[in-house]
């Protein structure tokens, strides 16, 4: 099946080369010019990927991942010309799965684009359920409950945890991690997965400045907490 792309770019002949490009590689391209049109073509078309940039007029995409990380979990590639590690943090912590910095290759967008339609099918169809002391996690479903409540996560945040939930007790590097979630060891950057798990820690422990399921190994990365048996005395 042709997967969709929404690009969204307030550029039109930035939108045009990704639009003759992408298509020449086999994805149906859609577009929008600002965060506001791109909200109602997402609802829309509901596309497997959206490319956002983040500097646009009447809505930028800042604005867009904080309205649309509360209605869909569709992976986003954030585009932008800053170079400024903060802007990319924030970009992170909003919900993109990835980021590419202007100018960039198309081949590297390609691969990114790639990497995490690989990552969203492998996990759809994968019929999986875990389990580990408050939390179950449903891999064909995507839904994450702790306790009674269903959490919200970002595709990224899903298999990050969905990574630590299959095997607790072992640890991860951020490179490891980095690599199943993006499934290419092209030049990554390990931050991302920090981003990601203080965003885990906040939507699902008790207390997110003393973790009891996703715990840091120091000088190594992460893991999530092994199960301890009860001594039954």
């Amino acid at each position: 099946m042709t997967k969709k792309i929404l690009v969204v770019d307030d550029k039109k002949e930035l939108r045009t080369l990704l639009k003759q490009y992408l298509e020449q590689e086999g994805f149906e391209i859609i577009q929008a010019e600002d965060g506001q049109k791109a909200l109602f073509i997402a609802r829309q078309e509901k596309p497997d990927v959206i490319i956002l940039d983040l500097m646009m007029p009447e809505m930028g995409g800042y604005e867009f991942m904080r309205v649309f990380s509360r209605e869909a979990v569709i992976p986003i590639i954030i585009l932008t010309a800053k170079l400024e590690e903060n802007d990319k943090v924030l970009g992170l912590e909003l919900g993109a799965d990835d980021y590419v910095t202007k100018p960039f290759s198309l081949r590297e967008l390609t691969a990114r684009i790639h990497a995490v339609l690989r990552r969203a099918d492998k996990q759809a169809i994968v019929p999986d359920l875990l389990r580990a002391a408050n939390i179950t996690l449903d891999r064909t479903g995507r839904i994450i409950m702790v306790g009674n409540e269903q959490i919200d996560l970002t595709p990224s945040e899903f298999d990050l945890l969905a990574t630590l939930m299959s095997t607790p007790g072992r640890a991860y590097s951020r490179l490891e991690l980095l690599e199943r979630l993006q499934g290419t060891a092209y030049e990554g950057y390990e931050r991302t997965i920090d981003v990601h798990i203080r965003n885990l820690r906040t939507k699902i422990e008790p207390d997110d400045t003393k973790p009891q399921y996703i715990e840091t190994v120091y000088g190594v990365g992460y893991r999530f907490a092994p199960q301890r048996r009860e001594s039954g005395r």
